[in-house]
């Protein structure tokens, strides 16, 4: 009974738009006077569980990011993309979902690479009549690729909780990233395909091409080369992820001021206090979270969903398609970091019950998360979206659900069946 009254209160909390570290509050105070729980008990496992070095990389990516974002690195990102494919018809819309995969294998987040492209992008596809709903929709659906491009924040965590690499984990959601690019390219193309009078604007660069190549490169070139050191010295042995994030942060605040001039001394310093808000409000979030986890696995919660799941059916790929069903309500219910660190006790010892391998999970988790976050009726992402892109939610909705239902699933079922899209790099690379 207590752990149907936990459920309820932090769906009921999470729905009524309380914040998810707050939401995780109201559970333990529950626990704590309705539950005949003793709380404090658990509370030093939430501190002596985020006493640990790897967890120093979330709040340094998340400054890296806030610079990257305010520093106006993607632009140059941007507009070469637009360079390789902006003179085909879609491509402009194209070169979006393309830009989000590489500022997000940049900055690890979702949300500062729906911010970044969306406001760089979303000005270009309106000048080139680009339908409105549809292009922001696609800017939605690809800035979860922050989520999946590695290094990724949220795998960081998954390594974390589940005692693996961090280096498989961020290499199990390459090819599935990759896979996504080229599903929503193919289904942004075939709903442009009824559409007349889209302008390709930059048609006429086309003609001058290698010259426009190099000066674009030379420009872009301080931008690409952030991902190729931190990729770089952590798969080459140089760096940990914690250094890596560390050197991100060095390296992107002379690009931001002195390179790109996105920033100044001034709003460096509102940057980085913008950024200390983030990295408070996540690691409050972490620690409460941590907590409702500990009571979950004290009170034996991931056994008892592994007999109910068995109850239904011993058959390994009906229980994928319920533990894939389950993350999805998880993801939709609150952010992506609460939703893995939720996810990963409880359904973890199932999806091993059937034979899937840890990394294998990070990367069905990854797409599993990212797609919640554009999925209504909660979807986060979209009605950030919705501001960044000016756009009303009623037009960005059938399009979002095209894009859900013919990119991001097929991603999620390839992921989910066949193993070796998420354990070819890792099992390659690091054996």
């Amino acid at each position: 009974m207590i752990i149907l009254g936990t459920l309820v209160i932090l769906c009921s909390l999470l729905l009524i738009g309380v914040s998810v570290p707050l939401a995780f509050g109201g559970v333990l105070i529950f626990l704590a006077y309705m539950g005949g729980h003793e709380v404090s008990g658990y509370l030093p496992t939430g501190h002596w569980k985020m006493n640990s070095l790897v967890l120093l990389a979330i709040p340094l990516f998340i400054i890296a990011g806030s610079i990257m974002e305010k520093g106006k690195i993607a632009a140059p990102l941007v507009s070469l993309a637009e360079l390789f494919v902006g003179h085909l018809k879609g491509g402009l819309s194209a070169a979006a979902v393309v830009a989000s995969g590489i500022f997000g294998s940049i900055s690890g987040s979702a949300n500062a690479t729906l911010t970044c492209i969306g406001g760089i992008m979303m000005p270009h596809l309106r000048k080139a009549k680009y339908p409105e709903g549809l292009s922001a929709a696609l800017i939605v659906s690809a800035s979860p690729l922050g989520l999946l491009i590695p290094p990724s924040a949220s795998h960081i965590l998954y390594a974390w909780a589940a005692q693996q690499s961090v280096l498989k984990a961020f290499l199990s959601t390459v090819i599935p990233g990759i896979i996504l690019i080229s599903l929503l390219c193919i289904v942004n193309y075939i709903c442009l395909s009824r559409y007349k009078g889209l302008q390709l604007e930059l048609g006429q660069k086309v003609d001058n091409f290698s010259l426009a190549f190099r000066s674009r490169s030379i420009k872009a070139f301080p931008a690409f080369l952030m991902p190729a050191i931190i990729l770089g010295g952590i798969y080459g042995g140089i760096m940990t992820p914690v250094e890596a994030a560390g050197v991100a942060v060095i390296y992107a605040i002379p690009i931001g001021i002195y390179i790109y001039k996105g920033l100044t001394w001034k709003s460096f310093l509102q940057t980085m206090r913008g950024a200390g808000v983030t990295v408070g409000v996540v690691m409050v979030m972490i620690f409460m979270v941590l907590i409702v986890s500990r009571f979950l696995v004290f009170e034996d919660i991931p056994s008892i969903a592994q007999e109910l799941v068995y109850s239904v059916s011993d058959n390994p790929i009906v229980i994928l398609l319920m533990v894939n069903v389950a993350m999805i309500l998880i993801g939709m219910l609150m952010d992506d970091i609460s939703g893995l660190l939720l996810s990963t006790p409880l359904l973890l010892p199932i999806v091993q019950s059937v034979g899937m391998d840890p990394i294998h999970f990070a990367a069905v988790l990854g797409v599993n998360l990212g797609m919640a976050n554009i999925t209504p009726p909660t979807a986060p992402l979209l009605y950030l979206g919705s501001q960044v892109t000016e756009t009303p939610v009623n037009k960005m909705l059938k399009p979002t659900l095209i894009m859900i239902l013919f990119a991001w699933l097929p991603t999620l079922m390839l992921t989910t069946f066949i193993p070796e899209i998420a354990l070819f790099l890792p099992e390659l690379l690091l054996g």
